[in-house]
C-alpha cells in the first residue's frame, strides 16, 4: 500500500523493526468538479461471482499484427523524475515508468492484481526447498542481456540485496522490505540459475528484484547514491533511455535494439511533464496522445465527441455552448452599433471587446476539433481514499469516539457522489487490504458496522459526550482561588501520576491492544542531505508540538517516500527532493471558512451541541486546498453534514499542497484527513507499516512508521507477520483477512471509494489507457494502422 504508491512508499531501515515497505505503481489525482458526464457512462463491469475487479481495463486491446511499426507516443507525466534510482526516496511516479520501460521486472502484475512469472525475463521461478531454509530457484531466459551485451545473471541479484539488505548504511534505501530477510545468492548448476536462500520464511518473495539493476548501479555506495539520479547508462528492456531535456521537460525513451522480446512498436515514447492543471490545453493543443486527466478535461473531451457525431463543427459548437453562446441577434446589433457610434472611446472599447470574444470563440473552436480526435478511457485505479481518524489524543483517542465519527458517515452515497456520475461501479471498498478483483479481498467492515446515526449517539454518550456537555463545569468544580488551586494541584498529580505510569510502561513487554501517545520527532526536520545521528525529541510543528520519530539515518529519506506516493495520489504534487524542504503551513482561508472557523453547516444549538466537562465535542478536519483536490474537499463537505447530524462540530482549515502531508498528516497536526493509499499485490508486506502499532523508543518518543492514525494492536501486528512468514497462500489469505476486520474495529481509518482513473487517449492509440490493476505491456503500445483506424491519422 502512497501511493500510490501510491498511495509512492517509505519504510524505517535500521529500525528496531524490520523495514517492510515497497514502491508500489504510482498514481495520480482526478480531481471531482460537480459536472453532468452521463456522456462518460459505460465501460464498466460490476463485480461478478468469479472475483473479478469493480471496472474492467479499459485500453484499447489491439492484436500486434493491426498495430503500426514506429512513430512517437506523447504520454503525460506531472514531472521529470528527480532519480531514476527507484530505490531511493525521491523516486517518483516518472521514475517507476522509466524503470518499467527500461529495466527487469521478474514478475509483473494482471488485471486482477495477481503477480505473475514474466517470460521476457524468467523461464521458471518456484520454492524449490522450504526445509531448514526456503530456497527460490530462478531460471533466467537465456537470451535476457543487459543492453552493453552482458547477460543478467546472479551478480546482478547479488549486488541488488547487499545494497537493499539494510546491513550498509552507506546506501541511502527508501524500502528493503524482504531483502532483509534473505541469508545467501548464489549461482545454480550455470549461469542461467539463481538460487536465493531466505534466512526465514518469505510469503512475498515474488516481490523481489522488479525492478532488476544492473550490478554497475547496486554495486557501490556511490553508485546507487549518485550514479544513477540523472542517467541510466545499462538497461534491459523493450525501450532505453535516450535523452532527458529539462528545459523542455521531455524524456524520452527509444526501442532497445538489443531487446529479446517482441520488438516495441513505438519508435519512441516521449515522457512529457505537464502539470495536470495545463494538460486541457495540451490536449487541445494537439501536443499529447495519452494522458491522465480530471473530470472537466473528460466532461470537455466527451462534449467534443457529442458535437463531432451530431456533425457539428467547432465553430458550430462555439456558438451552441462556447463562448458565441450567449450571443444573441439583439445583442450582436447593439453592439456592432456602439463599435460604430459617435462615441469615439466606447467605440474603441467595445471593438476590443469584440475582438476579443471573436478570438475565445476561435481558440474554443479549435480546440473542440481537435479534442475530438481524442477518447475517454476510464476505470477504477489500484487505490482507495480514506477518512484518517487520529487517535493518538484528543476525543478520537477513544475508541468509541472514532467508532461514532465512522458509523455517522454514509460510505455509499460519498462512493456515488463520486463514481456514480463517471459511470463507474460504486460500491465502498469492504478492505483496508485489497481490493475487489484480488485474491485476499472480503468485505470486512461489519467488524465496525453500516451508517446508524442512532448508534453513533449512543457510542458518543457512552463515551460521556452529551447534548449540552459544553455548558457543564465537571462535577466538585468550586468557585474562586480555592477550586482553581485544587484543580491545578489535581492537574500537577495527574500529570505526575501518568509520568510515573509511562516510565514503568518502558521497563515492561506491552503485549496490550491500545497505542502510545509519547512525544514525536518529525522526519525531514534535518537539512537536505544531513541524516540524524540519533533520534532526538523537539518542538514539532506549528500547533500540536508533536513529531514523528525517525529511528534510524536512513528513515528520513524513506518516510519522504511514502508520503510522496500519498501526495501523488491526491495533490498531484510531487513531494520536495529530500526531507525538510517543505515550509510549515498554517493554513489558507477556502471555499468553506477563513482558517479556524467553524463548518458553515448547520450546527446544533449550543445547549444541544455534544460536549464533556465543559468542552464541546469539536474536530479539526484538513484538507488539500489545491486545483488536484477538489473531489477530497467535495467529500469532505459531505462528511461536515454527516457528523453534524450527530452533534460533532467540525473545523475545516484548508492547507497548501505542498504542506498538506508533511506538515500535517506525517505529523499528526489533524483530527480527520482524507487522502489515499494505493493497494498492492503483497498486503502481508506493504500494508504493515500502515497499520503497525506506534511503538515507544526507549528515549520516550513514538515510532509510528507510516500509521499516521497512531491506531494499531499488537494482535494486528502479529496477523501480518505471521503472513508474510507463511508459504501457504490460502493461510496467508485468511491471515489478511483477519488482520483487516481488526483494522476496521480499531476505526483509525475508514475506506470510502475506491478511486477513478480517466486517461484521454488519441483515438488511433492502442494497448494503452486505463489499466486498472495490470502493468502496462510498453513493447505492445502504439498507434492503430491507418486503414483500419477511423478518422484523421494522429500526429506522430
Amino acid at each position: 500500500m502512497s501511493q500510490v504508491g501510491a498511495p509512492q512508499g517509505r519504510t524505517w531501515a535500521g529500525s528496531s523493526r524490520s523495514p517492510r515497505s515497497r514502491t508500489l505503481r504510482s498514481v495520480a489525482t482526478l480531481t471531482s468538479a460537480v459536472l453532468a458526464v452521463t456522456v462518460l457512462a459505460g465501460c464498466s463491469s460490476d463485480e461478478d461471482a468469479d472475483g473479478a475487479p469493480a471496472a474492467a481495463q479499459d485500453n484499447a486491446p489491439t492484436a500486434r499484427s493491426l498495430v503500426d511499426d514506429g512513430g512517437t507516443l506523447r504520454w503525460a507525466v506531472d514531472a521529470l523524475p528527480a532519480t531514476f534510482n527507484a530505490f531511493q526516496a525521491d523516486a517518483d511516479a516518472t521514475t517507476n515508468r522509466v524503470a518499467g520501460a527500461a529495466l527487469p521486472a521478474l514478475h509483473t502484475l494482471d488485471e486482477r492484481g495477481r503477480p505473475r512469472l514474466n517470460p521476457d525475463y524468467l523461464e521458471t521461478a518456484e520454492v524449490v526447498e522450504t526445509e531448514p531454509r526456503q530456497v527460490v530457484l530462478y531460471k533466467l531466459n537465456q537470451q535476457a542481456v543487459w543492453s552493453d551485451g552482458r547477460e543478467i545473471g546472479a551478480a546482478d541479484f547479488v549486488a541488488q540485496w547487499r545494497a537493499l539488505s539494510g546491513r550498509d548504511t552507506a546506501y541511502w534505501t527508501a524500502r528493503n522490505a524482504g531483502y532483509e530477510r534473505i541469508e545467501k545468492i548464489e549461482k545454480g548448476k550455470n549461469d542461467l540459475e539463481v538460487r536465493v536462500t531466505f534466512a526465514k520464511p518469505y510469503a512475498d518473495w515474488r516481490s523481489l528484484f522488479t525492478p532488476l539493476y544492473p550490478k554497475q548501479v547496486m554495486g557501490s555506495p556511490n553508485s546507487f547514491n549518485d550514479g544513477a539520479r540523472t542517467t541510466l547508462k545499462v538497461t534491459a528492456g523493450p525501450f532505453l533511455l535516450r535523452a532527458v531535456d529539462r528545459k523542455t521537460g521531455d524524456l524520452t525513451l527509444a526501442r532497445n535494439p538489443r531487446w529479446w522480446g517482441k520488438p516495441a512498436k513505438l519508435d519512441s515514447l516521449v515522457l512529457r511533464a505537464v502539470p495536470r492543471a495545463d494538460r486541457e490545453a495540451a490536449l487541445a493543443g494537439g501536443k499529447l496522445d495519452l494522458a491522465e486527466i480530471d473530470r472537466s478535461t473528460a466532461e470537455r473531451i466527451a462534449l467534443a465527441l457529442k458535437d463531432a457525431d451530431a456533425g457539428r463543427s467547432g465553430a458550430q459548437a462555439a456558438q451552441l455552448h462556447g463562448p458565441g453562446s450567449a450571443v444573441t441577434p439583439g445583442k450582436a446589433l447593439g453592439s456592432w452599433a456602439l463599435a460604430h457610434g459617435a462615441d469615439e472611446e466606447l467605440a474603441s472599447e467595445v471593438k476590443a471587446a469584440r475582438a476579443e470574444n471573436k478570438a475565445a470563440a476561435a481558440r474554443y473552436a479549435a480546440a473542440q476539433d481537435t479534442l475530438a480526435g481524442y477518447v475517454v478511457r476510464k476505470s477504477l485505479e489500484p487505490a482507495y481514499t480514506q477518512l484518517s481518524l487520529n487517535g493518538e489524543s484528543g476525543p478520537l483517542a477513544d475508541e468509541r469516539v472514532r467508532r461514532a465519527v465512522a458509523r455517522a458517515i454514509d460510505r455509499r452515497e460519498l462512493a456515488e457522489s463520486v463514481l456514480k456520475p463517471l459511470g463507474l461501479p460504486s460500491d465502498p471498498p469492504g478492505s483496508h487490504l485489497a481490493l475487489a478483483g484480488q485474491a485476499a479481498y472480503a468485505d470486512s467492515s461489519d467488524a465496525l458496522g453500516d451508517q446508524d446515526t442512532k448508534e453513533a449517539r449512543a457510542l458518543l454518550a457512552d463515551a460521556g459526550w452529551v447534548p449540552g456537555g459544553a455548558q457543564k463545569k465537571p462535577a466538585g468544580t468550586k468557585a474562586g482561588s480555592e477550586a482553581g488551586t485544587k484543580a491545578k494541584a489535581a492537574e500537577e498529580a495527574d500529570s505526575k501520576k501518568k509520568a510515573a505510569e509511562e516510565a514503568d510502561s518502558k521497563k515492561k513487554t506491552e503485549k496490550g491492544d491500545t497505542a502510545s501517545d509519547d512525544g514525536l520527532y518529525i522526519v525531514g526536520d534535518d537539512k537536505p542531505g544531513e541524516l540524524p545521528a540519533a533520534p532526538r525529541i523537539g518542538p514539532g510543528g506549528p500547533e500540536t508540538g508533536t513529531r514523528v520519530l525517525a529511528p534510524a539515518p536512513a528513515a528520513a529519506r524513506e518516510s519522504a517516500a511514502l508520503l510522496a506516493r500519498a501526495e501523488a495520489l491526491d495533490t498531484g504534487a510531487r513531494a520536495a527532493a529530500g526531507p525538510g524542504n517543505a515550509k510549515p503551513d498554517k493554513g489558507v482561508a477556502g471555499a468553506y471558512a477563513p482558517l479556524g472557523s467553524a463548518a458553515p453547516a448547520a450546527v446544533p444549538a449550543a445547549s444541544q451541541a455534544l460536549g464533556k466537562d465543559g468542552k464541546a465535542l469539536s474536530l479539526r478536519f484538513v484538507l488539500p486546498s489545491g486545483p488536484g483536490s477538489e473531489t477530497l474537499r467535495s467529500v469532505g463537505d459531505r462528511i461536515v453534514r454527516m457528523l453534524d447530524a450527530v452533534g460533532i462540530r467540525t473545523e475545516i482549515t484548508k492547507v497548501s499542497d505542498e504542506s498538506f502531508f508533511k506538515d500535517h498528516i506525517a505529523s499528526g497536526d489533524y483530527d480527520l484527513a482524507l487522502y489515499s493509499w494505493p493497494a498492492s499485490a503483497f498486503p502481508a508486506t506493504d500494508a504493515r507499516p500502515i497499520f503497525a502499532k506506534p511503538e515507544p523508543a526507549s528515549d520516550g518518543s513514538l515510532l509510528v512508521e507510516q500509521n499516521y492514525s497512531r491506531v494499531g494492536t499488537d494482535r494486528i501486528d502479529q496477523l501480518f507477520d505471521q503472513a508474510a512468514g507463511t508459504l501457504d497462500e490460502e493461510e496467508a489469505g485468511d491471515l489478511i483477512r483477519q488482520a483487516d476486520a481488526r483494522i476496521w474495529a480499531a476505526a483509525g481509518s475508514i475506506p470510502l471509494y475506491q478511486r477513478p482513473q480517466l486517461v484521454a487517449a488519441r483515438q488511433d492509440v492502442v494497448n494503452a489507457g486505463a489499466w486498472g490493476f495490470a502493468a502496462p505491456q510498453y513493447q505492445d503500445i502504439g498507434f492503430k494502422k491507418s486503414e483500419t483506424t477511423k478518422g484523421s491519422p494522429s500526429n506522430r
